[in-house]
């Protein structure tokens, strides 16, 4: 991947791209190789964005596929697919979230949640309409306001220890 395109395609997102990796991963080392792995998937299908939607949208949609790709193979087989092993520093000095006990214990909450469900908070968190979250996740604003309340919710019982 060109350094350009990295600091111009994909840097400028990497705070979702950080939120989404963390809320499919349980570890700094697993956080890193799905980093790596959707900055990669960005980089190799860039030839088939053709501009339907924002480049911020197309790389959510990138990030929410491999993340959920990744998180199905190693339930299915206990094994990891990386083909990258270098993270930048920028990315690892922006990856607090593993340092700060309260976002661990939101990120814990989230990741109770259907992957589905995980994607959409995600979004609304990162304070995406729920037009974009829609077009996003392939649903209707109205879905996307009705689950986003009954999320809230949950989150809130989990947080509060009512379930688990």
């Amino acid at each position: 991947m060109s350094t350009d395109f990295y600091q111009i395609s994909v840097l400028p997102f990497s705070a979702i791209i950080i939120k989404i990796c963390r809320a499919y991963t349980n570890s700094q080392e697993d956080f890193e190789d799905y980093y790596q792995e959707v900055c990669l998937q960005i980089w190799r299908s860039r030839d088939n964005f053709r501009e339907q939607c924002e480049w911020s949208t197309w790389v959510y949609r990138i990030s929410l596929n491999v993340c959920l790709t990744l998180l199905k193979r190693k339930k299915s087989d206990g094994k990891t697919y990386f083909t990258s092993d270098v993270l930048p520093d920028v990315v690892i000095t922006e990856n607090k979230a593993f340092e700060d006990e309260s976002l661990n214990l939101l990120y814990i909450a989230i990741r109770q949640l259907s992957e589905v469900d995980r994607a959409l908070i995600l979004l609304y968190l990162e304070e995406k309409s729920y037009q974009e979250i829609a077009g996003i996740l392939n649903t209707s604003a109205n879905n996307i306001g009705v689950r986003v309340s009954r999320i809230k919710e949950r989150l809130k019982k989990i947080l509060h220890g009512k379930i688990n």
